[in-house]
């Protein structure tokens, strides 16, 4: 590494610790939140909040930066539910789709149908944690989803990003969390 945390791509490394991430120049700093949640605003903020004296300290920082912009600004960051990840995406999402890796094409199919009825219903991408879960949980997920209205959802997508950023928080500093 050329600088803590920091590969020769630039790309900013899991597990760099919560001591490196505390000291990392300010726009480093913000680099690593906005690979974790890409809402500028909120990367500005936390990173601004430093030093953290533990992760809960960050995770708990993290979560209360986050206003309902910013929720917005981070649905740009993700991809779909069973759609591989383009450029501009995060690289975690990769690891945390892959219970939707191996579906088959009919579940793969109607998460891409949920996909566009959550779309057409709710103006945004359906956001949920998927690390860990297979492609017919978060199917269902969708499905009861579907039948919220507006505020019961918002409300959900904003919780399902705190549960993604503090997994992506926790592999920035510790490495080790899926």
């Amino acid at each position: 590494m050329n600088t803590a945390g920091r590969s020769a791509a630039g790309q900013t490394q899991a597990g760099i610790g919560l001591d490196a991430f505390n000291r990392l120049p300010a726009a480093q700093a913000r680099d690593a939140l906005l690979a974790c949640c890409r809402a500028n605003r909120w990367a500005a903020q936390v990173a601004d909040g430093r030093p953290y004296p533990s992760r809960p300290a960050l995770l708990a920082a993290a979560a209360g930066a986050l206003t309902d912009a910013d929720v917005s600004e981070a649905l740009a960051g993700h991809p779909r539910i069973g759609q591989a990840p383009a450029a501009g995406h995060s690289s975690f999402s990769r690891s945390e789709q892959s219970g939707v890796a191996g579906a088959d094409d009919s579940v793969r199919a109607e998460l891409a149908a949920g996909n566009q009825a959550y779309e057409a219903r709710f103006g945004h991408i359906y956001l949920v944690c998927a690390a860990g879960r297979s492609a017919p949980e978060l199917l269902a997920i969708l499905r009861g989803r579907l039948g919220h209205d507006p505020e019961t959802e918002r409300q959900a997508v904003r919780a399902e990003l705190i549960k993604i950023n503090d997994l992506r928080l926790t592999k920035l500093i510790e490495g080790t969390r899926s």
